[in-house]
Protein backbone atom coordinates (compact mmCIF):
# COMPACT_ATOMS: atom_id res chain seq x y z
CA UNK A 1 0.00 0.00 0.00
CA UNK A 2 1.12 3.26 -0.89
CA UNK A 3 0.09 6.50 1.13
CA UNK A 4 0.07 9.57 -0.85
CA UNK A 5 -1.19 13.50 -0.31
CA UNK A 6 -3.15 15.09 -2.96
CA UNK A 7 -1.23 17.07 -5.33
CA UNK A 8 -2.66 20.40 -4.34
CA UNK A 9 -1.52 19.61 -0.58
CA UNK A 10 1.86 18.58 -1.91
CA UNK A 11 2.08 21.74 -3.35
CA UNK A 12 1.33 23.49 -0.24
CA UNK A 13 3.95 21.74 1.16
CA UNK A 14 6.66 23.25 -1.46
CA UNK A 15 4.89 26.68 -0.14
CA UNK A 16 5.56 25.76 3.23
CA UNK A 17 8.92 25.00 2.66
CA UNK A 18 9.91 27.75 0.51
CA UNK A 19 8.70 30.52 3.75
CA UNK A 20 10.77 28.22 6.07
CA UNK A 21 13.65 28.51 4.13
CA UNK A 22 13.46 32.51 3.32
CA UNK A 23 12.78 32.74 7.21
CA UNK A 24 14.85 30.45 8.81
CA UNK A 25 19.15 31.22 9.81
CA UNK A 26 21.12 29.79 6.98
CA UNK A 27 22.59 27.27 10.19
CA UNK A 28 19.38 26.81 11.78
CA UNK A 29 19.77 22.90 13.89
CA UNK A 30 16.14 23.27 15.55
CA UNK A 31 15.51 25.24 18.24
CA UNK A 32 16.35 22.20 20.48
CA UNK A 33 19.88 23.87 19.93
CA UNK A 34 19.35 26.80 21.62
CA UNK A 35 19.49 27.79 24.97
CA UNK A 36 16.97 29.18 27.72
CA UNK A 37 17.41 32.89 26.70
CA UNK A 38 17.60 31.92 23.16
CA UNK A 39 14.47 29.89 22.91
CA UNK A 40 12.02 32.22 24.11
CA UNK A 41 13.76 35.40 21.63
CA UNK A 42 13.50 32.75 19.17
CA UNK A 43 9.37 32.13 20.34
CA UNK A 44 8.72 35.96 20.03
CA UNK A 45 10.19 36.62 16.70
CA UNK A 46 9.01 33.46 15.27
CA UNK A 47 5.32 34.21 16.06
CA UNK A 48 5.68 37.52 13.93
CA UNK A 49 7.09 35.47 11.31
CA UNK A 50 4.38 32.93 11.14
CA UNK A 51 1.75 35.42 11.80
CA UNK A 52 2.66 37.24 9.03
CA UNK A 53 3.18 34.56 6.38
CA UNK A 54 -0.58 33.29 7.64
CA UNK A 55 0.75 30.25 8.92
CA UNK A 56 -0.26 31.11 12.57
CA UNK A 57 -3.60 29.75 12.35
CA UNK A 58 -4.39 28.06 9.29
CA UNK A 59 -7.31 26.37 9.81
CA UNK A 60 -9.06 29.02 12.33
CA UNK A 61 -12.15 30.51 9.73
CA UNK A 62 -10.42 34.06 8.41
CA UNK A 63 -13.68 35.71 10.50
CA UNK A 64 -11.38 34.70 13.22
CA UNK A 65 -8.10 36.10 11.70
CA UNK A 66 -6.82 32.46 10.56
CA UNK A 67 -5.77 31.26 6.66
CA UNK A 68 -9.66 29.31 6.43
CA UNK A 69 -7.94 26.18 5.36
CA UNK A 70 -8.34 22.52 5.91
CA UNK A 71 -6.99 20.34 8.63
CA UNK A 72 -5.04 18.55 6.03
CA UNK A 73 -3.05 21.75 5.58
CA UNK A 74 -2.57 22.06 8.98
CA UNK A 75 -1.31 18.87 9.29
CA UNK A 76 1.26 18.99 6.38
CA UNK A 77 2.57 22.35 8.15
CA UNK A 78 3.03 20.88 11.23
CA UNK A 79 4.99 18.22 9.85
CA UNK A 80 7.19 20.54 8.16
CA UNK A 81 7.56 22.86 10.78
CA UNK A 82 8.27 19.61 12.96
CA UNK A 83 11.22 18.57 10.44
CA UNK A 84 12.56 22.00 10.68
CA UNK A 85 13.07 22.24 14.36
CA UNK A 86 10.72 24.80 14.64
CA UNK A 87 7.03 23.55 15.31
CA UNK A 88 4.52 25.69 17.11
CA UNK A 89 4.60 23.24 20.44
CA UNK A 90 8.50 24.21 21.13
CA UNK A 91 7.49 27.72 20.54
CA UNK A 92 4.53 28.12 22.92
CA UNK A 93 1.55 28.52 20.65
CA UNK A 94 -0.27 25.39 21.02
CA UNK A 95 -2.27 26.21 24.25
CA UNK A 96 -3.34 29.20 22.60
CA UNK A 97 -3.86 28.66 19.36
CA UNK A 98 -4.74 24.83 18.94
CA UNK A 99 -6.73 24.27 21.66
CA UNK A 100 -8.04 27.81 23.47
CA UNK A 101 -9.03 29.36 20.22
CA UNK A 102 -10.82 26.79 18.58
CA UNK A 103 -12.88 25.86 22.07
CA UNK A 104 -13.59 29.46 22.24
CA UNK A 105 -14.84 29.63 18.80
CA UNK A 106 -16.96 26.26 19.50
CA UNK A 107 -18.33 27.43 22.66
CA UNK A 108 -17.47 30.95 23.62
CA UNK A 109 -19.64 34.34 23.33
CA UNK A 110 -19.16 36.25 20.98
CA UNK A 111 -17.56 38.93 23.05
CA UNK A 112 -14.87 36.27 24.55
CA UNK A 113 -14.36 36.12 20.94
CA UNK A 114 -13.64 39.58 19.55
CA UNK A 115 -11.57 39.94 22.68
CA UNK A 116 -9.38 37.03 22.78
CA UNK A 117 -8.60 35.72 19.73
CA UNK A 118 -7.18 38.43 17.73
CA UNK A 119 -4.79 38.58 21.10
CA UNK A 120 -3.82 35.24 20.80
CA UNK A 121 -2.90 35.70 17.51
CA UNK A 122 -0.54 38.98 17.92
CA UNK A 123 0.75 37.43 21.12
CA UNK A 124 -0.61 39.67 23.20
CA UNK A 125 -1.86 37.35 25.63
CA UNK A 126 0.77 33.68 26.21
CA UNK A 127 -1.66 30.96 27.44
CA UNK A 128 -1.02 28.48 30.25
CA UNK A 129 -3.29 25.78 31.12
CA UNK A 130 -4.67 24.95 35.29
CA UNK A 131 -5.87 21.74 35.12
CA UNK A 132 -3.98 19.23 37.30
CA UNK A 133 -3.60 19.64 41.05
CA UNK A 134 -1.47 17.96 43.86
CA UNK A 135 -4.49 15.09 44.83
CA UNK A 136 -6.03 15.40 41.21
CA UNK A 137 -3.78 14.48 38.23
CA UNK A 138 -4.85 11.46 35.90
CA UNK A 139 -8.09 11.87 38.17
CA UNK A 140 -8.62 15.34 36.60
CA UNK A 141 -12.94 15.10 38.02
CA UNK A 142 -11.21 15.32 41.78
CA UNK A 143 -10.00 18.53 41.18
CA UNK A 144 -10.48 20.64 44.79
CA UNK A 145 -9.38 24.44 43.48
CA UNK A 146 -12.29 26.30 43.65
CA UNK A 147 -14.62 29.28 43.29
CA UNK A 148 -17.61 31.78 44.26
CA UNK A 149 -19.28 34.12 42.63
CA UNK A 150 -18.71 38.25 44.18
CA UNK A 151 -21.25 39.88 42.12
CA UNK A 152 -19.67 40.16 38.61
CA UNK A 153 -16.69 38.41 39.62
CA UNK A 154 -15.33 34.81 40.99
CA UNK A 155 -13.19 34.98 43.69
CA UNK A 156 -10.86 31.48 43.23
CA UNK A 157 -8.87 29.76 45.41
CA UNK A 158 -6.08 26.54 45.62
CA UNK A 159 -3.27 25.52 43.22
CA UNK A 160 -2.62 24.13 40.11
CA UNK A 161 0.68 22.03 39.35
CA UNK A 162 2.66 21.03 36.29
CA UNK A 163 1.49 24.19 34.66
CA UNK A 164 3.84 24.56 31.75
CA UNK A 165 5.11 27.49 30.81
CA UNK A 166 3.05 29.56 33.67
CA UNK A 167 6.50 31.61 34.07
CA UNK A 168 5.62 32.94 30.73
CA UNK A 169 1.67 33.48 30.44
CA UNK A 170 0.06 35.83 31.37
CA UNK A 171 -3.41 34.59 30.81
CA UNK A 172 -4.41 31.03 32.33
CA UNK A 173 -7.67 28.83 31.54
CA UNK A 174 -8.58 26.49 34.51
CA UNK A 175 -11.22 24.27 36.32
CA UNK A 176 -12.58 25.04 39.33
CA UNK A 177 -15.40 23.50 41.13
CA UNK A 178 -18.41 26.09 41.73
CA UNK A 179 -20.50 23.39 43.08
CA UNK A 180 -19.07 21.37 46.15
CA UNK A 181 -22.67 19.43 46.62
CA UNK A 182 -22.62 18.24 42.92
CA UNK A 183 -21.46 14.52 41.35
CA UNK A 184 -17.52 14.98 41.07
CA UNK A 185 -17.82 15.78 37.03
CA UNK A 186 -20.37 18.52 37.50
CA UNK A 187 -20.22 21.64 39.52
CA UNK A 188 -16.78 22.09 37.52
CA UNK A 189 -16.68 25.30 35.53
CA UNK A 190 -13.92 26.44 32.98
CA UNK A 191 -12.59 30.20 33.52
CA UNK A 192 -10.33 32.64 31.66
CA UNK A 193 -8.19 34.27 34.37
CA UNK A 194 -5.40 37.12 34.35
CA UNK A 195 -2.35 36.14 35.50
CA UNK A 196 -1.22 39.68 36.36
CA UNK A 197 -2.74 40.53 39.54
CA UNK A 198 -1.79 40.21 43.20
CA UNK A 199 -3.95 36.61 43.99
CA UNK A 200 -1.66 34.51 41.26
CA UNK A 201 1.63 33.66 42.34
CA UNK A 202 4.12 31.13 40.40
CA UNK A 203 6.14 29.12 41.49
CA UNK A 204 8.98 26.92 39.27
CA UNK A 205 9.47 22.99 39.33
CA UNK A 206 12.84 21.89 38.14
CA UNK A 207 12.83 18.48 37.00
CA UNK A 208 15.27 15.67 36.46
CA UNK A 209 16.95 17.67 33.58
CA UNK A 210 17.25 20.50 35.55
CA UNK A 211 14.70 22.41 33.38
CA UNK A 212 12.22 24.87 34.03
CA UNK A 213 9.16 23.98 32.19
CA UNK A 214 6.62 23.45 34.40
CA UNK A 215 5.35 25.57 37.87
CA UNK A 216 2.94 25.34 40.67
CA UNK A 217 0.60 28.12 40.39
CA UNK A 218 -1.32 29.49 43.60
CA UNK A 219 -4.49 31.40 44.09
CA UNK A 220 -5.67 33.40 47.11
CA UNK A 221 -9.15 35.48 46.50
CA UNK A 222 -8.07 35.93 42.83
CA UNK A 223 -10.35 37.71 40.92
CA UNK A 224 -11.62 37.31 37.07
CA UNK A 225 -15.16 38.63 35.78
CA UNK A 226 -18.09 36.28 35.58
CA UNK A 227 -18.11 37.44 31.57
CA UNK A 228 -14.68 35.52 31.46
CA UNK A 229 -16.96 32.42 31.96
CA UNK A 230 -16.67 29.43 29.05
CA UNK A 231 -19.79 27.64 28.28
CA UNK A 232 -22.12 27.36 31.06
CA UNK A 233 -21.50 27.85 35.38
CA UNK A 234 -20.99 24.04 36.86
CA UNK A 235 -21.00 22.66 33.19
CA UNK A 236 -16.86 22.82 32.36
CA UNK A 237 -16.46 19.47 31.81
CA UNK A 238 -18.33 19.39 28.76
CA UNK A 239 -15.92 22.60 27.72
CA UNK A 240 -12.85 20.75 29.05
CA UNK A 241 -13.91 17.48 26.14
CA UNK A 242 -13.91 19.96 23.91
CA UNK A 243 -10.87 21.67 24.01
CA UNK A 244 -9.47 18.09 25.10
CA UNK A 245 -10.12 17.39 21.38
CA UNK A 246 -8.73 20.00 19.98
CA UNK A 247 -5.25 19.34 22.02
CA UNK A 248 -5.26 15.09 20.87
CA UNK A 249 -5.99 15.87 17.13
CA UNK A 250 -3.57 17.91 15.88
CA UNK A 251 -0.04 16.45 15.69
CA UNK A 252 -1.48 12.34 14.07
CA UNK A 253 2.11 12.72 12.09
CA UNK A 254 4.23 14.61 13.81
CA UNK A 255 5.24 11.74 16.72
CA UNK A 256 6.48 9.69 13.37
CA UNK A 257 8.50 11.83 11.90
CA UNK A 258 10.19 12.68 15.40
CA UNK A 259 11.27 9.56 16.39
CA UNK A 260 12.20 8.48 13.14
CA UNK A 261 14.69 11.47 13.37
CA UNK A 262 16.40 11.01 16.52
CA UNK A 263 16.26 6.89 15.87
CA UNK A 264 18.68 7.83 12.44
CA UNK A 265 20.88 10.35 14.70
CA UNK A 266 21.15 7.22 16.97
CA UNK A 267 21.82 4.64 13.76
CA UNK A 268 24.36 7.00 13.26
CA UNK A 269 26.01 7.28 16.83
CA UNK A 270 25.81 4.02 17.05
CA UNK A 271 27.95 3.28 13.53
CA UNK A 272 30.36 5.73 14.75
CA UNK A 273 30.89 4.06 18.11
CA UNK A 274 30.91 0.72 16.14
CA UNK A 275 28.65 -1.09 17.85
CA UNK A 276 26.43 -2.10 14.48
CA UNK A 277 27.85 -5.59 14.32
CA UNK A 278 27.05 -6.35 17.49
CA UNK A 279 23.78 -8.79 17.48
CA UNK A 280 21.90 -7.71 20.59
CA UNK A 281 22.21 -4.37 19.78
CA UNK A 282 21.53 -4.82 16.00
CA UNK A 283 18.06 -6.19 17.18
CA UNK A 284 17.26 -3.36 19.22
CA UNK A 285 17.65 -0.76 16.49
CA UNK A 286 15.79 -3.06 14.45
CA UNK A 287 12.87 -3.25 16.51
CA UNK A 288 13.23 0.58 17.54
CA UNK A 289 13.04 0.92 13.45
CA UNK A 290 9.72 -1.44 13.67
CA UNK A 291 8.02 0.22 16.60
CA UNK A 292 8.58 3.84 14.52
CA UNK A 293 7.12 2.21 11.22
CA UNK A 294 3.94 1.29 13.35
CA UNK A 295 3.62 4.30 14.93
CA UNK A 296 3.66 6.48 11.52
CA UNK A 297 1.17 4.05 10.12
CA UNK A 298 -0.87 4.55 12.96
CA UNK A 299 -0.85 8.30 12.59
CA UNK A 300 -2.01 8.21 9.36
CA UNK A 301 -5.26 5.73 10.03
CA UNK A 302 -5.28 8.52 12.79
CA UNK A 303 -5.17 11.04 10.08
CA UNK A 304 -7.45 9.38 7.32
CA UNK A 305 -9.84 9.14 10.46
CA UNK A 306 -10.14 12.29 10.67
CA UNK A 307 -9.89 13.54 6.92
CA UNK A 308 -13.16 11.34 6.97
CA UNK A 309 -15.00 12.64 9.31
CA UNK A 310 -14.64 9.22 11.41
CA UNK A 311 -14.24 9.20 15.22
CA UNK A 312 -10.67 8.54 16.71
CA UNK A 313 -10.91 5.00 18.65
CA UNK A 314 -8.63 3.19 20.23
CA UNK A 315 -5.79 4.50 17.99
CA UNK A 316 -5.47 7.56 20.32
CA UNK A 317 -4.73 5.53 23.47
CA UNK A 318 -3.01 2.70 21.69
CA UNK A 319 -0.39 5.46 20.26
CA UNK A 320 0.59 7.54 24.15
CA UNK A 321 1.13 3.89 24.86
CA UNK A 322 3.06 2.82 22.24
CA UNK A 323 5.10 6.09 21.66
CA UNK A 324 5.95 6.53 24.83
CA UNK A 325 7.63 3.04 26.20
CA UNK A 326 8.99 3.01 23.00
CA UNK A 327 11.12 6.39 23.79
CA UNK A 328 12.15 4.83 27.36
CA UNK A 329 13.26 2.08 25.33
CA UNK A 330 15.13 4.15 22.98
CA UNK A 331 16.88 6.26 25.24
CA UNK A 332 18.02 2.95 27.62
CA UNK A 333 19.57 2.04 24.04
CA UNK A 334 20.91 5.32 23.90
CA UNK A 335 22.90 5.13 26.73
CA UNK A 336 24.06 1.46 26.00
CA UNK A 337 25.34 2.68 22.81
CA UNK A 338 27.37 5.61 24.62
CA UNK A 339 28.40 3.62 27.29
CA UNK A 340 30.74 4.93 30.18
CA UNK A 341 30.33 8.55 28.82
CA UNK A 342 26.92 7.93 29.62
CA UNK A 343 27.56 9.02 33.36
CA UNK A 344 29.45 12.10 32.50
CA UNK A 345 28.68 14.55 35.42
CA UNK A 346 25.94 16.94 34.15
CA UNK A 347 27.86 20.57 32.88
CA UNK A 348 30.81 18.10 31.30
CA UNK A 349 30.92 17.56 27.21
CA UNK A 350 32.79 15.21 26.35
CA UNK A 351 33.43 14.41 22.37
CA UNK A 352 30.36 12.76 20.70
CA UNK A 353 27.93 13.08 24.10
CA UNK A 354 26.42 16.34 22.98
CA UNK A 355 24.90 14.63 19.55
CA UNK A 356 23.62 16.99 16.58
CA UNK A 357 20.15 15.96 14.79
CA UNK A 358 19.50 18.78 12.04
CA UNK A 359 16.11 19.52 11.83
CA UNK A 360 14.69 17.74 14.51
CA UNK A 361 13.36 19.07 18.06
CA UNK A 362 16.11 17.36 19.92
CA UNK A 363 18.99 19.08 18.04
CA UNK A 364 22.33 19.09 20.05
CA UNK A 365 20.60 18.04 23.21
CA UNK A 366 22.34 15.29 25.05
CA UNK A 367 21.32 11.96 25.15
CA UNK A 368 21.24 11.76 28.78
CA UNK A 369 18.49 14.64 28.53
CA UNK A 370 16.57 12.63 26.42
CA UNK A 371 16.99 10.01 28.87
CA UNK A 372 16.07 11.28 31.70
CA UNK A 373 13.05 13.58 29.97
CA UNK A 374 11.52 10.26 28.91
CA UNK A 375 11.15 8.38 32.24
CA UNK A 376 8.15 11.09 32.66
CA UNK A 377 6.94 9.85 28.91
CA UNK A 378 4.11 7.19 30.62
CA UNK A 379 2.95 9.52 33.14
CA UNK A 380 2.42 12.75 31.25
CA UNK A 381 0.00 13.25 28.95
CA UNK A 382 -2.27 10.58 30.27
CA UNK A 383 -0.47 7.85 32.11
CA UNK A 384 -0.07 4.35 30.95
CA UNK A 385 -2.29 2.81 33.05
CA UNK A 386 -5.28 5.52 32.12
CA UNK A 387 -4.72 4.55 28.73
CA UNK A 388 -4.52 0.47 29.30
CA UNK A 389 -8.18 1.55 30.77
CA UNK A 390 -9.62 3.04 28.15
CA UNK A 391 -9.02 0.82 25.86
CA UNK A 392 -9.88 -2.39 28.21
CA UNK A 393 -13.14 -0.66 29.39
CA UNK A 394 -13.90 0.88 25.62
CA UNK A 395 -12.73 -1.70 23.45
CA UNK A 396 -12.67 -4.64 24.61
CA UNK A 397 -15.60 -4.35 27.02
CA UNK A 398 -13.78 -5.07 30.64
CA UNK A 399 -15.14 -3.68 34.08
CA UNK A 400 -14.15 -1.04 35.19
CA UNK A 401 -10.51 -1.18 37.27
CA UNK A 402 -11.36 -1.87 40.61
CA UNK A 403 -10.31 1.28 43.35
CA UNK A 404 -8.75 0.05 46.03
CA UNK A 405 -9.03 3.20 47.80
CA UNK A 406 -12.94 2.13 47.97
CA UNK A 407 -14.70 -0.26 49.59
CA UNK A 408 -14.44 -2.53 53.04
CA UNK A 409 -11.17 -3.65 52.06
CA UNK A 410 -9.43 -0.70 52.43
CA UNK A 411 -10.02 -1.12 56.07
CA UNK A 412 -7.48 -4.09 56.09
CA UNK A 413 -5.21 -2.36 53.80
CA UNK A 414 -4.64 0.18 56.56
Amino acid sequence: MEIRYSSEAEAYRLKIREILKNNLPADWKGIGALDEEAREKFAEDWKKVLHVNGLLAVNWPKEFGGGGLSFIERVILNEELTKAGAELDDVKLALGVNQLGPTLMAVGTQEQREYFLPRILSGEHQWCQGYSEPNSGSDLAGLAASAYRDGDEWVINGQKIWTSEAHTANWIYLLVRTDAEAPKHEGVTFMLVDMNQPGVEVRKVVNICGSHDFNEVFFTDARTPHKYVVGEVNKGWSVSTVLLSEERGNDPTQRGIIHRAQLDALVEVARQRGVTNDSVMRQRLVRAHTDVEIMRWIGLKMLSDALNDRPTGPEGSLFKIMWSQYHQRLTNLAMDIIGIESTTPWGMKPANFFIDLPGAPFSTRSWMWSFLAARSDTIRGGTGEIQRNIVGERVLGLPKEVRMDKGPWNQTLR
